[in-house]
């Protein structure tokens, strides 16, 4: 399964973006599905995950109740819906994989290419 992100772009505080994420390949609803975020000199770190059987669904402290993930199986397409935007959200936005049918905490071993976020205040 190959992930390509899409729909980042530059918005004021405040705003809304929504990401996505198309994969490629077989067998994407087997797969726990998440979105990491790297600023500038920083690690990468884990925003929001959502189970393969898009039952539950797990946020960081500093994104929870602004952000929201989904994922249509049918399309194969995994989403970002990010309101309320701050400037500490500026990043490059992830999308990842893990080990197929697994509870949480998963174990994400493949990333797509990133988008880029920029939210000025």
């Amino acid at each position: 399964v190959q992930l390509q992100a899409s729909g980042g772009g530059s918005v004021q505080a405040g705003d809304s973006l929504r990401l996505s994420c198309a994969a490629s390949g077989r067998f994407f609803s087997s797969y726990p599905m998440g979105w990491f975020r790297q600023a500038p000199g920083q690690e990468r770190y884990f925003v929001a995950a959502i189970s393969w059987n898009d039952d539950s669904t797990y946020y960081a402290d500093s994104v929870k109740g602004r952000f929201t993930i989904s994922r249509d199986n049918t399309r194969e397409t995994l989403y970002l819906q990010m309101n309320s935007l701050k400037a500490d959200d500026t990043a490059v936005y992830y999308c990842a994989r893990a080990k197929p049918w697994t509870d949480y905490p998963y174990e994400f071993f493949s990333w797509g290419q990133g988008t880029q976020v920029t939210v000025s205040s």
